[in-house]
């Protein structure tokens, strides 16, 4: 009953957002207060700040905790408080409506952001002071406190190292131009099943979309190494690696990729150590330099990783290898696409041998 609800939360995360509170809060009542002083004529802060202060801080990758919804979303809801209370005389019946008229507000201009609900009423029940500032109230000190605090938002979580504003997953995409969809999504789920998902459950959860796209595709993941993940990429590397010198000619390394039929060949530098990759599309967009300056960053593994671990590395269109590496970085083996299909296919092999109805 107790138990965090947040899924991710850490105690580390919580401590960072008591402090990005603390910080946040301190300095917006600070800066207001001594740009447009201290009295009894306006608040100093409205209290709403405060909630928003919990989801900017505590959970920043949510889409009820960026920018245009903590700004948008206080301002136009105390503008609506606002205008509830000029509109109507009756008190019950105005906190009611104000409240339902910043909900529908905030959902029509995408910034919906649960502490807008408090702006509202702020607007209506805020005392002398809120009700003698009017249409201002929603610009001063709802809006100004509201940006003041964003920003700090900002500052703080590009020192404590977190992404904000909240950039959602991009969508995996076709490298090759053309209308196919991308390997990694041709097989399991695809958006139009989370979509069906969520309109079957009836519930609107506080993630992006994007966002739970790919938490999906990360727990499929997972659970390919928890079930398959004894297979080391140790165990199903090449050995005799054909590598080619730092300083070697692009003829060089052409004639060795034409030779051996490969398509990725490792560079190492004068101590044996893995510099890059160079293959033939290098090679043809950048045939007139030599290999230190036509060769690409390496993907690397350690000999005790999972194999399967590298089915997103060698799926996403552009690798063809991934290079296995001892810690100093000097090569012990390499893995490519075909080495990890027949890998998979084994692994598929002997889990069909092992079912009840191929024994029986």
């Amino acid at each position: 009953m107790f138990r965090p609800i947040l899924a991710g939360a850490t105690l580390r995360e919580r401590l960072i957002a008591c402090l990005g509170a603390l910080a946040g809060i301190t300095l917006t009542g600070l800066i207001c207060g001594w740009f447009f002083g201290q009295g009894p004529h306006i608040p100093l802060i409205v209290a709403p700040m405060g909630a928003s202060a919990v989801l900017l801080f505590a959970v920043p990758a949510s889409p009820l905790a960026q920018p245009w919804s903590i700004i948008g979303g206080n301002t136009i809801s105390a503008f609506m408080g606002v205008l509830a209370a000029h509109l109507i005389t009756n008190p019950v019946v105005a906190i009611g409506v104000g409240v339902s008229l910043a909900i529908a507000a905030m959902s029509l201009t995408r910034c919906l952001h649960p502490p807008g609900g408090a702006a509202a009423l702020t607007a209506l029940i805020g005392g002398p002071a809120v009700t003698s500032a009017g249409f201002l109230f929603p610009l001063f000190p709802v809006c100004i406190n509201s940006v003041i605090l964003v920003a700090l938002g900002v500052a703080f979580h590009k020192i404590s190292r977190r992404n904000y504003p909240h950039v959602p997953a991009a969508a995996p995409v076709n490298t090759h131009g053309t209308a196919d969809l991308p390997p990694s999504i041709r097989v399991g789920f695809r958006p139009e099943d989370v979509d069906a998902a969520l309109l079957a459950l009836h519930e609107t959860l506080d993630i992006d979309r994007e966002d739970l796209d790919q938490l999906l595709r990360q727990v499929e993941a997972h659970a390919l190494l928890r079930t398959q993940g004894t297979l080391t990429c140790g165990a199903v590397m090449s050995r005799d690696v054909v590598t080619v010198a730092l300083d070697s000619s692009a003829e060089r390394a052409r004639d060795l990729l034409l030779a051996h039929n490969i398509r990725t060949l490792p560079v190492v530098d004068g101590t044996g150590r893995l510099a890059g990759t160079l293959g033939l599309r290098e090679l043809t967009l950048r045939g007139d330099r030599d290999v230190a300056s036509a060769m690409s960053e390496a993907r690397t593994a350690a000999p005790d990783e999972p194999v399967v671990g590298l089915i997103g590395s060698l799926t996403d269109g552009h690798t063809h290898a991934v290079v296995v590496t001892a810690e100093d970085r000097s090569i012990l083996g390499i893995i490519t696409q075909t080495d990890l299909l027949a890998t998979l296919m084994r692994l598929l092999s002997a889990k069909a041998f092992a079912t009840p109805e191929t024994a029986a």
